[in-house]
């Protein structure tokens, strides 16, 4: 089951809230021994998470099929990088086992351990279920907080996100397990920054979207994330301020920008760009999934900032050291 996007959070009766994690989401059958983790897309992940698979093993009875979030816990907060870097990791696997284990924090129930679909039921009895069914798990196997009032669900979006959840799951309690319909809502805490333009998609004269970044103490503009496809007005604006760089000038960053850049586990491809002048500040709004200076996610572009000067935006070093 899916989440559609919001831009406010959902209240009324009815309603539960559940963190969003900045993770993977996975379910988990337990089938007599063998264990199936499968990301969203139907990709067979258990070779890379060994560990929440002998987890699952030991802890959850056959048949029982659960719902949830892979993560990485480094530093106090989410580490969305080291979820990547398992699927490339090769022999190096075993150690990143060992040092950065993953937890599995769960929130469905979908099969019990008598092999019963619980899809038709609503999501108040699975969620008793689930919770019985992990009263006494490991550290590893968490279940996913849930609370029926917004107050606390606003909370956790102002003060939980250093910690790294990017927002708030809001779902019905009377609901039934649809899946691949968007049944629930999602609604991510963000914030504005400043950024500078480095590059485009499409042309200067017409941009299909900004590439921004920010200077670092050695004078490289570093590339910090892609925003969302620009309205026609923003184009028109923004044709007037933007400047192609000349034919032999470096490019900031490698052209194509590399897949890998964009934080993505399928379907990413490099990115052709036309490089511009590093001179425009713009004001964009971000998420909280944000590491390694990058956001993964697309941001929104909100303004050009021509009351600013490049220099007069932190540097990224000082910037993350603060």
């Amino acid at each position: 089951m899916l989440a559609a996007a919001v831009d406010v959070l959902p209240v009324g009766p009815g309603l539960a809230y559940e963190p969003k994690w900045d993770g993977w989401r996975a379910l988990a059958f337990r089938d007599g021994d063998e264990i199936r983790l499968q990301s969203r897309a139907g990709r067979d992940l258990t070779r890379y998470f060994p560990d929440v698979a002998r987890t699952v093993r030991a802890a959850v009875p056959p048949e029982v099929v659960l719902d949830g979030e892979l993560v990485v816990w480094a530093r106090g907060r989410t580490d969305f990088a080291q979820l990547q870097s398992r699927v490339t990791a090769g022999s190096r696997l075993p150690e990143l086992v060992r040092h950065h284990p993953a937890h599995y924090v769960v929130f469905d129930l979908l099969v019990d351990a008598s092999g019963h679909s619980l899809l038709d039921r609503r999501l108040a009895e699975r969620r008793a279920l689930l919770t019985e069914l992990l009263r006494d798990a490991p550290p590893d196997l968490v279940l996913c907080p849930q609370t029926t009032d917004p107050t606390q669900a606003a909370e956790w979006m102002a003060t939980w996100t250093q910690a790294g959840v990017e927002g708030v799951v809001v779902k019905r309690l009377d609901s039934r397990y649809e899946p691949a319909r968007r049944g629930w809502r999602k609604v991510r805490a963000r914030t504005s920054t400043e950024t500078v333009v480095g590059g485009v998609t499409g042309s200067v004269d017409d941009a299909e979207t900004l590439l921004t970044g920010r200077f670092d103490g050695q004078g490289r503009l570093r590339y910090m994330g892609r925003t969302h496809p620009l309205h026609a007005r923003q184009r028109r604006e923004l044709a007037q301020l933007v400047r192609a760089t000349p034919p032999d000038s470096p490019t900031p960053w490698p052209r194509p920008l590399p897949a890998t850049w964009t934080g993505q586990l399928d379907g990413a491809e490099p990115l052709e760009y036309a490089p511009v002048e590093p001179t425009l500040v713009v004001e964009i709004e971000v998420d909280t999934a944000y590491e390694h200076h990058r956001w993964r996610h697309r941001v929104r572009y909100l303004r050009p900032r021509l009351d600013l000067a490049v220099r007069d935006l932190p540097l990224l070093e000082e910037e993350a050291a603060a």
